[in-house]
């Protein structure tokens, strides 16, 4: 497949609180412009940098941590090392999910939440995980926060993530 052809993807979310990442990708000007540039080309780390700033950078970082963009790396005229390029993944997203009225509700309060009020939030899940990353199920307990709350909130943030059945600690990738 040649490298202009466009290949068509869905993002299917099947669980509400998928809904966090999808609107929190393109909650500001800022990030939905870099979404549509990242829909209609590759841009490197440099390119993003040059045309959104360094909150362009933290927002690419934060869409490689929701698996929004794929990479790949491209030579480049004059430069030794390729550079990783940037492309957002989906082109359609198929919303397919059934919930009770109180977990949708709490979904798009977690996703509208202000940010001073959610940074709280997250601190405490942030602290509650520590370095070592812990099960779900035990943090949601200690927290005393509901399994869609606490998957909200992780799905929200920039420096938590899920591996399994685990949250850890957001470690970005060293080279975006």
């Amino acid at each position: 497949m040649s490298t202009s052809a466009a290949m068509h993807r869905i993002k299917v979310v099947n669980d509400v609180s998928d809904l966090v990442s999808i609107l929190r990708a393109v909650d500001s000007q800022l990030k939905l412009r870099l979404v549509q540039r990242l829909g209609e080309s590759w841009l490197t780390g440099e390119d993003v940098e040059r045309e959104f700033g360094k909150e362009g950078m933290k927002a690419l970082v934060f869409f490689e941590k929701l698996r929004l963009i794929d990479t790949r790396w491209v030579a480049r005229e004059g430069r030794k090392q390729p550079d990783k390029s940037y492309h957002f993944y989906y082109s359609t997203i198929n919303i397919n999910t059934t919930s009770p009225l109180a977990e949708v509700s709490e979904i798009l309060a977690i996703a509208m939440m202000s940010p001073k009020e959610y940074a709280k939030l997250e601190q405490r899940i942030h602290d509650a995980v520590g370095v070592e990353g812990r099960f779900f199920s035990d943090v949601a307990e200690e927290l005393g926060m509901s399994p869609t709350r606490l998957k909200g909130l992780v799905k929200r943030s920039d420096k938590l993530e899920y591996r399994g059945h685990r949250i850890e600690r957001f470690e970005a990738d060293a080279s975006p």
